[in-house]
């Protein structure tokens, strides 16, 4: 029994920025949660999402058993033996039948588990497995695609040091994104000397803050964003000589804008012509430009395109590798492969860019559901929810019962669960040693490493045990390989550290698991609870040889090899997290992928979409339906599918559909009255929140709600509207395959009382 006194170092799994928490412990209840002081990138900050993460960690509905779907839908308990017996079958008979690249791994972490990424990835190796997407295909695939064809890397805003701070369909309010989010916000309202623009449909907590609100149209970020690069443009704004120095295609692009219709395209998206001036001119006075996008636009009209705008709108600004502007950064383990932008294959079912290896998530069921000859046959599924979270749930239902084999590895009895052969429970987050690989600080990145503060619930298993007895069991590695390396990592870490790398040079089976390997070999040397982590021990080892300096000045000393140990031993040992690496802004060139370290600015396929523009359609309501949902807005108590107890919420208990007191009194309801929402994917019934925030004809429904829960072990509840009941896979961005899940058609109804 642990003190009720003591506080435990963990970290937030409620959003991306994972901000340390301390908290204590009533057996394995936490009573109270407040934020760490120490913390290397929160520094004591938390928001009301973390102070309730009891509700995640002691949800009712825990699985405590794998489970065995029978052939009438009902499931039975198998012990772990049976299950992991079973599930090696099933995948080695799918195979062994159709092929293994019609088998797909969908999933490999959330908010704060990224470890089991990494096992993941041995067994999808192990099992031949080719195809693979996760929630970033729905979201950031565009992204990547521009930023590939451009920087060959990810790049980030310093928004604490910014002078002029953009975000763009983004309410960091609630969304974060950035260490310290809110705290941030305030000081640079606060500042007479910075500026923050907020562009966005909807009066946010942001917008409020902000010293320049553009409140556009839904779904015309384009039509703005051009505006505002066409004004640097023609009042000759641009960093010429910069410009000169580090990018490549600028004249190509110069000439396209140049051509832009400011004063028409102001009017297209409901933005003043002087205040897209003032804006364009307030940033080409500054000496830092930071910009940060998110759902937005990444899930509306012209995604990909408004992704390359604000690019090169803040390159022809000069704001990159500058202090508080934007850059690339180091990265553990990176999310996307930015070098393959341009070359994608083409998925053979949906036809679609397969961006980042990741097949696009609104090809994915009805890939499966066709009679295609490549059609996917069978999914591991893991820490993802797709049922819930994909376009037309409906459909995703009868793709997972069409499929000949699935499983799911996972915390609760998730929609997606409930439609699966196999689910095979997890630990939670807080039972097993976890990380992220979200962070993307510069000139310092860092990394928290979060030990257990319970011991896993009885029957639970981390994913690197589970992933490693699926690897086991498929017989790639034995004892003849493990044994030899458990006596080096017992010997001392040189002599590890040379035996696991002769053995993966010798081996290409070895590498392609290394993950098992190190957790079966090196983790079992690493304190109690702690055995997955020694998955970062290579991560750690890559970090120091690309960049031997910056690891030595973020704090760590060596050099090879034991640079790369010290690094390791010190995301091990502090329970506040680490620096890993330290840059010079003069460095930020340098961490481009693009072969002469310029910046390509001129992407063909976008300017021709750019010089196209005028001819897209910018209202695609009608009178069938007349209103735009946005589907998935971030408020204060959502958090995806992670949270499913819905006494969590303090606020909106029910997830309201926020509407303007014109469209309220139109429709004829009021606050709390129920309103009906038609779309052409669906209908449901939500509480109407009359809210003056909202623009006319715009609506909006939260993320996070819909979730089946039993109260106290009964019969399953659902609070609020699942908004992917509402979506299709057809309405998407033509070049990601990005669903428009915050553009939707739709029309609302009072529902008598």
């Amino acid at each position: 029994m642990s003190d009720p006194n003591e506080w435990h170092k963990t970290a937030c799994v409620l959003c991306s920025a994972n901000c340390g928490l301390e908290v204590r412990l009533d057996g394995r209840e936490i009573t109270r949660v407040r934020g760490n002081k120490a913390h290397v990138s929160s520094a004591g900050y938390t928001c009301e999402k973390g102070l309730r993460i009891n509700h995640y960690q002691n949800a009712q509905g825990r699985l405590t058993s794998p489970m065995k779907r029978l052939e009438d839908g009902s499931y039975i308990e198998v012990d772990w033996d049976t299950a992991i017996e079973e599930v090696v079958a099933g995948f080695e008979r799918v195979g062994g039948e159709h092929g293994n690249d019609k088998v797909m791994y969908y999933g490999g972490g959330g908010q704060g588990n990224h470890l089991c990424g990494a096992y993941g990835a041995a067994t999808s190796r192990a099992l031949g497995i080719k195809r693979r997407s996760n929630a970033l295909a729905q979201e950031k695939t565009g992204e990547v695609w521009v930023e590939g064809r451009m920087f060959a890397a990810h790049t980030h805003g310093e928004f604490a040091e910014a002078e002029v701070s953009v975000f763009l369909g983004k309410n960091p309010w609630h969304s974060h994104g950035f260490d310290q989010a809110r705290r941030v916000l305030k000081e640079i309202s606060a500042d007479p000397k910075r500026s923050m623009v907020v562009i966005d449909p909807r009066r946010t907590e942001s917008a409020d803050l902000a010293d320049h609100f553009l409140q556009l149209e839904p779904g015309t970020d384009a039509f703005l964003i051009s505006a505002l690069i066409a004004v640097l443009v023609e009042e000759g704004l641009t960093a010429d000589s910069w410009l000169a120095d580090n990018v490549n295609g600028v004249d190509d692009v110069t000439s396209v804008f140049a051509d832009v219709p400011i004063r028409e395209y102001a009017e297209r998206c409901g933005v003043d012509e002087d205040q897209i001036r003032a804006v364009a001119r307030r940033m080409a006075s500054a000496t830092s430009v930071a910009v940060y996008e998110d759902l937005g636009i990444e899930m509306a009209p012209n995604s990909t395109v408004v992704s390359y705008l604000q690019r090169v709108m803040w390159v022809l600004l000069g704001s990159y590798g500058v202090p508080g502007g934007m850059t690339a950064h180091t990265a553990l383990g990176s999310l996307f492969n930015y070098s393959a932008a341009g070359n994608e294959p083409v998925d053979p079912v949906g036809g679609g860019a397969i961006i980042s290896g990741l097949i696009a998530c609104n090809d994915i069921a009805d890939g499966i559901l066709s009679d295609h000859p490549e059609r996917t046959r069978a999914m591991l599924i893991e820490s993802a929810n797709p049922v819930h979270s994909l376009a037309e749930s409906q459909k995703f239902r009868s793709a997972m019962r069409a499929m000949d084999f699935s499983v799911v590895i996972d915390v609760f009895m998730t929609e997606t669960a409930l439609e699966a052969d196999y689910v095979l429970p997890a630990s939670s987050q807080y039972e097993k040693v976890e990380t992220t690989f979200f962070a993307a600080g510069f000139p310092e990145n860092r990394v928290h490493l979060r030990a257990p503060i319970l011991e896993p619930l009885p029957g639970t298993l981390p994913e690197a045990e589970i992933h490693t007895r699926i690897v086991k069991a498929l017989g790639v590695v034995g004892e003849d390989v493990l044994e030899p390396l458990r006596e080096a990592a017992r010997a001392g870490r040189s002599e590890f550290g040379e035996a696991f790398m002769a053995a993966a040079m010798g081996d290409r089976k070895i590498a392609g698991v290394g993950a098992v390997v190190l957790y079966e070999t090196l983790g079992p040397t690493l304190p109690p609870g702690m055995e997955p982590a020694a998955a970062l021990w290579f991560s750690a080892q890559q970090a120091a040889m690309a960049y031997p300096d910056q690891v030595r000045a973020a704090g760590h000393e060596g050099e090879g090899p034991d640079l790369g140990w010290a690094l390791f031993e010190a995301m091990i040992s502090s329970p506040d997290g680490v620096g890993f690496t330290h840059h010079d802004h003069g460095d930020s060139w340098d961490l481009l992928g693009t072969p002469d370290n310029k910046i390509n600015l001129a992407i063909p396929e976008m300017l021709e979409a750019v010089a196209d523009l005028s001819g897209t359609p910018i209202d695609h309501r009608s009178d069938d339906f007349p209103f735009i949902l946005a589907a998935g807005e971030r408020r204060s108590f959502t958090a995806n599918t992670i949270v499913r107890d819905p006494a969590w919420r303090k606020r909106d208990a029910e997830g309201a559909l926020r509407l303007h007191p014109d469209d309220a009194a139109a429709v004829g309801v009021e606050a709390g009255d129920r309103i009906r929402i038609t779309t052409p994917g669906g209908t449901a019934v939500a509480v109407a929140e009359v809210n003056d925030t909202m623009l006319p004809g715009f609506v909006a429904l939260p993320n996070g709600l819909g979730l089946s829960y039993s109260p106290a072990g009964g019969d399953p509840e659902i609070t609020g509207v699942a908004p992917n009941e509402l979506t299709t896979t057809d309405w998407r961005d033509p070049i990601a395959g990005t669903p428009w899940h915050k553009h939707i058609p739709a029309r609302l109804e009072a529902v008598a009382s």
